[in-house]
């Protein structure tokens, strides 16, 4: 059976999709606030790694970059922020359907379930301070089923 990295397109699907997003959270007023104090010049990178990672794909982002503490560190201590949640999950909805992941309802509503996963639980646990974030932390692996344990 195809992983979810592979039904995305692999690394070239994930790097559009992120690529889509990106762009759509720019212009986006609420959403757009969390990029202000700048980003990373391989943002786009670096998420279609993490991405690829957590959907079955090569380590990549784990090989190069970090693991899932690094990522959720950047993430932390910006306290509670449901509405700008709710808008980078609506960006990335509009982003499958920007780059054509949106024509396979399976494959969209995957996608969708992760996102929405990784953007209310992983990254807003800690939403006081960074310094709560537990050393050693592995990037969970989503797949057709979901969260994989």
């Amino acid at each position: 059976m195809q992983t979810v990295f592979e039904a995305a397109g692999g690394v070239d699907g994930l790097r559009r999709l992120a690529s889509a997003w990106h762009r759509r959270v720019m212009d986006d007023d609420v959403v757009g606030h969390a990029f202000s104090h700048g980003f990373h010049p391989e943002h786009v990178e670096r998420l279609a790694a993490y991405w690829a990672e957590a959907l079955g794909g090569p380590s990549m982002y784990a090989g190069s970059y970090g693991d899932e503490t690094t990522v959720v560190k950047m993430h932390s201590g910006n306290g509670e922020h449901e509405e700008m949640d709710r808008r980078a999950i609506a960006c990335f909805d509009e982003a499958l359907a920007d780059v054509g992941l949106a024509e396979d309802a399976a494959l969209r509503q995957v996608l969708h379930d992760y996102f929405a996963w990784a953007t209310t639980t992983t990254m807003a646990r800690y939403h006081r301070s960074a310094k709560d974030v537990p050393n050693g932390l592995s990037i969970p692996r989503w797949s057709w089923d979901g969260l994989q344990s």
